[in-house]
């Protein structure tokens, strides 16, 4: 017998087995990141789960959000599926399809569309989720393994090495990030590139403020001369994989200075000194567009992979009209 269920009746001690033993599990469907999302007051968290002959099949974990005003919310309100599914090895397609439209029947008026933003391979799925009006595109990632701090350094390219010693050599440090002024000065930073230069919406001080608390997370920080030059916000799952959620810098400073890279580096080394298996730098862009984030991404020795998303739209018309809008916008901050 196939049923659904909710985080109401969900065995958490279930939920931790399945994370233990899923080839798809991350992060973001985790119960810790279910809490974490539903301590923050800017969006609305779900989760679905499947289970079949009483054992738990798969897990959706994500999160509705929405930005500005009311005119603004109508069009951008969204459900998002960070890490992509929780599912056994085991899982029938069955269970996979009734997962998928539960999330789409529940959804259907609260978010314009679903997006599953992947951190492994789910290709082999990919007939089970068109059928289900699922739409799969193309989206690349770096995972960088880190067995040892020798064997990543010297996978660096030649000038991410240099630039991580030209920045130390300036002076600056590496620390956690553990009072309000360094996470303030952080988001500073973020909020300036997310403004100016990525042009997308970026969630409030709050994120940062309740992740810097909590024990699945580090926010780093490179400081020179006491100023926050930097910083990298890392979560990280069960000793296997540390990602990169958030990276900034100010790279203006002067030639010898390179913020981001000291920023990315710190959390590349965390993750080698605490047994991390893996750095996941979280999403690379797409195929063939000329990303910039790519390049940077690609000198850390990492593999790229092709992963992909999967997008379900509710709204055709307030979905056109949204992305129209976001163009538009993104155009006129040039």
């Amino acid at each position: 017998m196939i049923k659904i269920l909710n985080i109401s009746s969900i065995n958490n001690e279930e939920w931790l087995e399945l994370i233990n033993s899923s080839p798809t599990a991350t992060f973001f469907q985790t119960k810790d990141c279910y809490d974490f999302y539903k301590s923050l007051s800017f969006l609305e968290p779900f989760l679905f789960a499947v289970s079949e002959n009483g054992k738990l099949e798969g897990v959706m974990c994500g999160y509705i959000i929405s930005e500005g005003g009311k005119l603004k919310q109508f069009f951008s309100k969204r459900a998002i599926v960070p890490g992509g599914l929780l599912l056994s090895q085991h899982i029938t397609d069955e269970s996979l399809h009734l997962l998928l439209t539960t999330a789409q029947k529940e959804l259907q008026k609260k978010a314009i569309y679903i997006e599953i933003r992947n951190y492994v391979d789910f290709k082999s799925y990919i007939p089970t989720l068109k059928e289900t009006g699922f739409e799969y595109y193309a989206h690349l990632n770096f995972h960088l393994p880190t067995p040892s701090k020798e064997i990543v350094w010297n996978n660096l390219s030649k000038s991410k090495r240099r630039q991580i010693k030209s920045t130390l050599n300036a002076g600056a440090i590496i620390q956690e990030a553990v009072s309000h002024e360094d996470i303030t000065e952080y988001y500073k930073l973020i909020a300036d590139l997310y403004k100016n230069k990525i042009k997308l919406p970026l969630f409030p001080a709050e994120f940062f403020e309740q992740l810097s608390h909590s024990k699945f997370a580090k926010i780093l920080v490179v400081k020179l001369n006491n100023k926050v030059i930097s910083g990298i916000t890392c979560v990280m799952l069960n000793n296997k994989t540390i990602y990169e959620w958030f990276v900034c810098g100010d790279d203006t400073t002067n030639k010898n200075i390179h913020a981001s890279v000291l920023a990315t580096w710190a959390g590349i080394e965390y993750g080698i000194d605490n047994g991390f298996k893996y750095f996941d730098f979280m999403g690379a862009g797409k195929p063939n567009t000329g990303y910039g984030v790519f390049e940077f991404k690609s000198k850390f020795g990492g593999s790229l992979l092709e992963q992909g998303r999967f997008l379900y739209v509710n709204n055709r018309l307030l979905y056109s009209v949204g992305k129209l809008a976001i163009q538009l916008l993104q155009k006129s901050k040039k």
